[in-house]
């Protein structure tokens, strides 16, 4: 009997489109590994829907019926008709960005009773904000850049990142959009004022001039956590921009990174002590600057671009091998239920105790 394995993609985030994108490539890769696949769109303007899409135009053009949607007791429900369209034995989130990545639909899942290949919401809402991740990254004794982080309104206090060039980022936005270096007082004021357009807080950064970005994917395989080949990203600019990411003919990169043997199990390291030490789930991708020889964590992506799929391997049948993996390994090993305490509270006509008390009066 097929799995069915509800693919989560779109949502109300700047990076809405790239997600469809994963989306339907993750969705017609799972179908081709014998899954019952059922592509759930999220829209901009919110709800989410069943699409039975093949492809972008089919989500683009509107060329397949839309079924409005809700999650309820494990399956996807008919808004209109009140039924269940399917029941969901996984889910695989390809939302890049907004709620669908900062944890709230992991939330929606988890309160669903629906096992989920991707991380929880906890992991997922430390890591959208970049400050939390850095936060979170110390902890850890994994170095990263001098940061601050900065409210609308606030001065910033660059004595903390070594002064100028600073990089100046939103600090809940993915795929480098509203990130601006700035060299002076200007620059700084130009750019803080853009990143406030698009978030609450913003992240400035020390710059590494000459550096290098290094990417190293990880996720779990039979219990054990996999690290990809580190790739190296290359930018014609001074950052990598969207435009370089996803709009070029070709991406820039080179896999696997030429780096020193030590720097590279450095860096795999680091990403492995990352999965572990939160528990990660499904894929995520951890970004590395490397600057005078040595590594710094920049930032974790917990629904990272194709899933990272092309990491681990180049044909379509690795990355069908991949996807499956995802999916089988969260299948094979659900969350027991831990017991819950009923306590004898409202059985009782008069509450006694401190907390009790409050009713008095």
């Amino acid at each position: 009997m097929k799995q069915n394995v509800a693919v989560f993609f779109g949502g109300k985030s700047n990076e809405h489109d790239i997600s469809i994108i994963t989306g339907i490539y993750a969705v017609n890769l799972l179908r081709g590994a014998g899954y019952q696949v059922i592509p759930v769109y999220l829209p901009r303007e919110g709800g989410m829907c069943f699409a039975d899409a093949e492809c972008v135009k089919d989500i683009t053009e509107g060329k397949k019926k839309f079924v409005p949607a809700y999650l309820f007791e494990g399956g996807l429900w008919s808004v209109k008709k009140k039924k269940e369209l399917f029941s969901i034995d996984a889910a695989l989130n390809c939302c890049h960005g907004g709620a669908g990545e900062d944890g709230t639909l992991s939330a929606l899942l988890k309160w669903n009773t629906i096992p989920f290949a991707s991380p929880d919401t906890a992991v997922s809402s430390v890591f959208m904000d970049k400050w939390l991740g850095k936060i979170a990254a110390r902890g850890l004794n994994i170095p990263t850049a001098r940061a601050v982080c900065v409210k609308e309104g606030e001065s910033v206090p660059l004595e903390e990142v070594g002064g100028f060039p600073v990089i100046v980022k939103p600090v809940t936005l993915g795929s480098s959009i509203g990130i601006k270096i700035a060299h002076n007082d200007e620059e700084l004021e130009n750019a803080l004022e853009y990143a406030f357009r698009l978030d609450n807080a913003v992240l400035v950064e020390e710059y590494f001039s000459g550096k290098r970005d290094i990417n190293c994917a990880a996720y779990r395989r039979g219990g054990e956590v996999v690290t990809s080949p580190l790739e190296e990203v290359f930018s014609n600019e001074a950052i990598l921009s969207f435009h370089e990411k996803y709009e070029q003919a070709a991406k820039q990169s080179q896999l696997p990174a030429e780096l020193a043997p030590e720097l590279t199990e450095e860096i795999k390291g680091y990403t492995a002590k990352i999965y572990e030490s939160f528990s990660c789930k499904g894929v995520v991708r951890a970004d590395f600057l490397i600057a005078d020889g040595k590594a710094y964590f920049n930032e974790l992506n917990t629904v990272p671009g194709s899933l990272s799929c092309y990491l681990f391997g180049e044909s379509l049948s690795d990355a069908r091998e991949f996807l499956s993996s995802l999916v089988e390994e969260v299948l094979q090993s659900k969350t027991e239920e831990k017991e819950i305490i009923h306590t004898s509270v409202l059985d009782s006509a008069v509450f006694a105790g401190g907390k009790g008390s409050k009713r008095r009066g």
